[in-house]
């Protein structure tokens, strides 16, 4: 039997590279976390990852991070709708500034998102005059700024795999008798489910560890609008350097679990989905 040609080197030299550039962008700068935060001992790094202003930080970053990831799921998926199945003028301008918050300067986000909310605000003074309701330096303020960065992540999942949807399918259901609400949710809705959970996982992850276009609409109140990765950089400023890599630690944890547990409902559903097909 002939061997077929690869366009690529052979297995062991693509897997050496491969693990190389993995380590040197990847595992290297990671394991320097694992180093600095060994230079506690077990009770001191406990204490310093327990303390309750550093939970107080968990929270807002995770709770936060959580709400705008749902919110995210939402909006995302109707504007991925949009540009799959109809036409209209400007499409392709919107198409493309949905990815300007990957492009933007977290820094200038941060800034332009606090201009617009404040009680003085084109924003904010309208929430603050109708509603009493305060929007920048509050919990909803890092809630927005965390959608602003997280919906691309849903948009750009979900899309790819609207375009590849027959229409026919949702022509025949329609021809059976089912209404456009059954149509979503038994024909469209089980083939985009793995695209979604792979763009909230991915939006969610981003925005726990999001930081600077959260530090201005803040307000970095301790116990009530600091974030996780504002402690972290206050302990480096004061060059605590092992208490700052051990809140970072926990955070990369954070991370590793949630982008686990996406893989995991991933292949469940995928392999749901793929049953019932």
């Amino acid at each position: 039997m002939k061997k077929r040609k690869s366009v690529i080197p052979g297995f062991g030299i693509s897997l050496g590279i491969t693990i190389t550039i993995l380590s040197i962008v990847v595992l290297i700068p990671l394991c320097s976390l694992v180093v600095f935060s060994a230079k506690l001992s077990f009770s001191e790094f406990v204490y310093t990852v327990t303390r309750p202003r550093v939970l107080s930080g968990y929270f807002v970053s995770i709770s936060t991070a959580f709400i705008a990831s749902l919110i995210n799921v939402v909006m995302g998926l109707i504007l991925a709708f949009v540009l799959v199945r109809y036409d209209f003028k400007g499409k392709r301008f919107i198409d493309g500034i949905i990815e300007l918050p990957f492009a933007l300067p977290t820094a200038v986000a941060g800034i332009s998102l606090t201009h617009l909310t404040t009680t003085n605000g084109w924003v904010g003074s309208i929430f603050y005059k109708l509603f009493g309701v305060k929007i920048a330096y509050t919990r909803i303020g890092i809630t927005i700024a965390l959608i602003f960065i997280g919906i691309p992540f849903v948009v750009r999942s979900v899309q790819p795999v609207l375009e590849k949807i027959d229409i026919q399918y949702e022509e025949a259901a329609f021809i059976l008798g089912a209404n456009s609400r059954t149509t979503f949710f038994k024909v469209i809705f089980p083939e985009i489910l793995p695209a979604i959970i792979s763009g909230f996982t991915l939006a969610f992850a981003r925005s726990i560890g999001e930081y600077g276009s959260v530090v201005f609409i803040a307000g970095n109140t301790p116990y009530e609008t600091e974030i996780a990765p504002l402690l972290i950089m206050s302990e480096l400023q004061e060059y605590d350097y092992s208490a700052a890599t051990s809140i970072a630690l926990i955070m990369l944890a954070i991370a590793v679990v949630i982008l686990s547990v996406n893989a995991i409902v991933q292949s469940i559903v995928s392999r749901r989905v793929n049953g019932l097909a």
